[in-house]
């Protein structure tokens, strides 16, 4: 490659270091603004003597028992969430992909409002993420016997599409339903999607999962990249794209309802963050996974910052921040694709 006199050619794979190095200074900015952020301020110092132990008991309570889990929480949620819709736009070859397509996030949301509305959240608390991390896999066995057969990926999506609309509107069923005000508002907020008031329980039970989910998307990650080139030649090139279907599916199915289990609906950063890394990136898909999800767990825990901070008697919830945010971001996307002609 030749260049104009005096300039120096870039270095190879400088323009993903940059951006990669950027994300890495923003996860650790954000990991202090997290600790600190509250009703009760906290300095650097006070965050870190609490990490090690040596803070007073008020302030070990707010940093461990508090802050620490919410940001654990935020982490790993948004890096599954990210990664998710990464996997499925590049599994599926459509932009306008993301987790909630395939059904997962609803079946997950329709298994803690059964547990909210029966009151078996109340006599037990775990039976609320259980439920819905059992219903988000359960949903997943359901679309996989639905699609077997099917070799396209037109019949998932619709298959996805329509479970995903049977399952909202059951969700509405029960809140129609609902012969007491308080449950019904009890499911209502849940649904807006909230970190708050969790705790290391929570962590326990979220993080498993959603790790295994990470695992099974990079599995596939080099098949993601065959199958931009088309199924036949993806097939040619020895990928078994039934198997890669089931661990994509079972991968989302982990991820998301682990998600929705503990901190309820999430929606659009599944969306959002594989294009946000696609523009510093490059479209090949097995670059946009792990990026995808460093990027979804630094803005998720930034909006769970900010919902702590906005002014408001009551704390704004999660899942309207990222709707706030993703939906001008889906709009600005539909309307440069068409202006393309895509």
């Amino acid at each position: 490659m030749s260049t104009k006199a005096g300039e120096r050619p870039q270095a190879r794979g400088g323009f993903r270091l940059a951006p990669l190095a950027g994300l890495a200074a923003a996860g650790l900015l954000v990991v202090w603004v997290s600790l600190a952020t509250g009703p009760v301020a906290l300095g650097a110092g006070d965050v870190l003597a609490a990490l090690l132990g040596r803070a007073d008991a008020l302030t070990n309570t707010i940093v461990l028992e508090i802050r620490l889990p919410r940001l654990l929480l935020a982490l790993a949620i948004g890096a599954g969430l990210g990664c998710a819709g990464a996997a499925l736009q590049g599994y599926l070859r459509n932009p306008l992909a993301e987790p909630a397509l395939l059904g997962a996030s609803n079946a997950a949301a329709l298994g803690a409002v059964i547990a909210i509305y029966y009151g078996l959240s109340a006599a037990v608390p775990l039976a609320l993420p259980l439920l819905a991390c059992g219903f988000a896999l359960g949903a997943m066995a359901l679309l996989l016997l639905l699609t077997r057969g099917s070799r396209g990926s037109l019949g998932l999506i619709l298959s996805g599409i329509a479970l995903s609309s049977v399952f909202g509107a059951l969700i509405s069923l029960l809140l129609n339903l609902s012969p007491n005000p308080f449950a019904a508002m009890e499911i209502a907020f849940w649904l807006l999607g909230s970190l708050d008031d969790r705790s290391f329980t929570h962590v326990a039970l979220a993080l498993p999962p959603i790790l295994a989910g990470l695992a099974l998307l990079l599995w596939d990650r080099r098949a993601f990249d065959a199958l931009s080139l088309g199924e036949e030649t993806a097939q040619s090139l020895g990928f078994d794209l039934a198997r890669v279907r089931v661990r994509v599916i079972g991968g989302v199915a982990l991820a998301v309802g682990a998600s929705v289990a503990v901190a309820g609906s999430i929606g659009f950063l599944g969306l959002v963050v594989p294009h946000m890394a696609r523009l510093w990136l490059g479209a090949r898909p097995s670059r946009l996974l792990l990026p995808s999800a460093a990027l979804g767990a630094v803005l998720l825990a930034c909006a769970d910052s900010l919902v702590r901070v906005f002014p408001s008697t009551n704390e704004l919830k999660l899942g309207v921040v990222t709707a706030l945010v993703g939906a001008p971001f889906l709009i600005h996307l539909l309307h440069a694709m068409h202006r393309t002609g895509r």
